[in-house]
């Protein structure tokens, strides 16, 4: 029997069963990176969170899953310019630097990844509907969506269309109608990229990218479409207008998911306000493991206040899970048999609660620490290896995790007669030379943990 999967729906504002339009089939859409720099932390959260959500639905579901790649966009269009360089000479760079620090940080490589430059020719014919439907019209080589002529406009953002009109102090650009009528073609000066069009040679806005992607590889109407809180308005806001529009009022997204801001010191971390903490840069001091964990020990929904303590907790984390697991050997095969355990399930199932499901991590941990069986300890182990393909951790082997004895002037061998030195000393009660040697270790970095099954050491940094 399918467990039950339950989502917080940004549309209607309530935890709602999923349940996909085609059974057994799941369409599923993120909005991706614009590539004209490197990948920031706070780029990294939807990527992980929404990894984990499609590793959940393929337990269960047929997945086509899309993220796409913002590869024309003024900001790249600046960097091209600044660095006498074409487009895509810059978005190149980029895109490949993305996927390669995705990839260190355990997200898998979305089934297709839909650039917007290869979609010109749907994003005009997207336009053209918009026209023909009296949705759109064309000023000063511009084309605009008419956001007045959709009446569910501001359902997704809970705003209401006439206080923000009324309450607009933004001066309106000469071919607007109104201030919140939004671009969806836009004429290109010599020096910029742009395409032929009906309506000159320009370039498509930015919300309309996304809607014509989704048309061209999930369809009409898709399951999930998800992002960024920052995304909620007006990006998402105006995709669904012109999509809605555009398709004849077929309902565009049946779910709309949102993970919530990361921030520094409570401010947000935006490229913008320049406190941002590069994956690459992270990646030269912390395993991907850690970086992941560290994204995934709050709520999805809830804000991920960032630091350095972040990184050290999540560190220590997965130092007591790996240091449950170290000498215990589990078959691949084992671990391909074995099923999450249901505990663990229902946490996810329930709105993607990793919190809860690594609380059952631990559990799992603290039981395979106090059995001596050691078929037990086999299966508990199989059971968390097998957690850890949705969770998107444990993947080293336990041993391995521990191999960081470059940072530590001590060498394996040396650590292990330390600790047999300090056991030594609590036989005969010298426990003045057990805690020297413990606070000997600690000076370069290594926790000793006494357990049922011996001492286990490991590295805190």
């Amino acid at each position: 029997m399918t467990m039950k999967l339950f989502l917080y729906d940004t549309l209607s504002g309530e935890k709602l069963e999923f349940k996909p339009l085609n059974s057994g089939k799941v369409t599923m859409y993120l909005c991706g990176p614009t590539v004209y720099n490197y990948a920031h932390i706070g780029n990294a959260r939807p990527a992980v969170v929404f990894d984990l959500l499609g590793r959940l639905l393929r337990q269960n579901y047929e997945l086509v899953f899309a993220r796409n790649i913002t590869d024309i966009d003024d900001k790249i269009n600046a960097a091209a310019i600044e660095s006498n360089k074409s487009i895509s000479e810059i978005t190149e760079v980029y895109i490949e630097a993305y996927n390669t620090d995705m990839a260190a940080i355990g997200v898998k490589s979305p089934d297709i990844e839909p650039r917007a430059t290869e979609h010109i020719g749907e994003m005009i014919i997207m336009i053209e509907k918009l026209i023909d439907a009296g949705n759109a019209y064309q000023a000063e080589g511009h084309v605009l969506f008419e956001v007045s002529t959709y009446s569910e406009y501001g359902s997704l953002s809970k705003r209401d269309l006439s206080e923000m009109m009324a309450g607009a102090r933004v001066e309106v650009a000469s071919y607007k109608k109104s201030a919140h009528d939004f671009i969806l073609w836009k004429p290109s000066t010599p020096e910029l990229p742009g395409w032929d069009s009906p309506w000159g040679r320009g370039r498509p806005g930015w919300h309309l990218e996304c809607s014509a992607m989704i048309k061209k590889h999930l369809g009409t109407t898709i399951d999930i479409h998800a992002g960024g809180q920052d995304l909620v308005f007006p990006h998402h806001e105006n995709e669904i207008a012109q999509s809605t529009c555009a398709h004849q009022g077929k309902t565009f997204s049946r779910y709309w998911l949102h993970n919530g801001f990361l921030s520094i010191d409570n401010t947000k971390m935006s490229k913008s306000l320049g406190n941002v903490s590069l994956v690459r840069d992270l990646l030269k001091d912390h395993s991907g493991e850690v970086i992941r964990l560290a994204l995934l020990t709050a709520h999805y929904r809830q804000p991920l206040e960032w630091s350095s303590k972040t990184l050290v907790a999540a560190k220590k984390m997965l130092d007591r899970i790996y240091g449950a697991l170290r000498d215990i050997r589990v078959s691949p095969q084992k671990i391909a048999n074995t099923k999450v355990p249901t505990i663990i399930l229902e946490a996810l199932s329930n709105d993607l609660n990793t919190p809860m499901a690594m609380a059952e991590v631990f559990s799992l941990a603290k039981k395979l620490n106090k059995t001596l069986d050691n078929n037990e300890r086999e299966d508990i182990a199989a059971q968390i290896y097998a957690s850890g393909k949705i969770l998107g951790l444990f993947e080293k082997d336990a041993n391995e995790w521990f191999s960081q004895i470059a940072q530590c002037k001590y060498s394996e061998g040396e650590i292990e007669n330390l600790i047999a030195q300090r056991d030594e000393a609590r036989l005969i009660k010298d426990f003045n030379k057990a805690d020297q040697i413990r606070d000997q270790l600690l000076d370069e970095g290594i926790s000793i943990e006494d357990t049922s099954a011996g001492v286990r050491w490991h590295f805190d940094r």
